[in-house]
């Protein structure tokens, strides 16, 4: 079983920056691509970005494109969301996920496409 334990969020202004990390338990998550995902209360969970096995490939929800930064690290073994440009409407609880499968053309967005799941960190942006 792969644990993912995420780290990061806090309460900001708008218009700050965050650092999301996720560390998978495992070393062979390296070979699985993942991703971020966010819900907010009374809302369904949503695909914020996900990065390939490699990091070579990465893809964002149209809401963040721009302001968000998806990367990973093989070495430490780590995944990061770097947030900038904060709007209210990011308030979330941020999770990250992982998938036993690399994808070959078409990013994985919705969350049964993904195999393991964080417990999640909350980011609070006040307007």
């Amino acid at each position: 079983q792969v644990q993912l334990v995420e780290s990061g969020g806090g309460l900001v202004q708008a218009g700050a920056s965050l650092r999301l990390s996720c560390a998978p338990s495992v070393r062979t998550a390296r070979s699985y691509a993942m991703g971020w995902f966010r819900q907010a209360p009374e809302k369904e969970r949503e695909f914020v970005a996900a990065i390939s096995a490699s990091g070579g490939r990465a893809h964002y929800a149209d809401s963040v494109q721009g302001r968000f930064t998806i990367s990973r690290d093989t070495a430490e073994n780590t995944l990061y969301l770097q947030m900038n440009s904060l709007k209210h409407e990011d308030t979330a609880l941020y999770y990250c996920a992982a998938r036993r499968t690399n994808w070959a053309i078409v990013p994985p967005r919705a969350p049964d496409e993904y195999d393991y799941w964080g417990q999640g960190t909350q980011v609070t942006v006040s307007s």
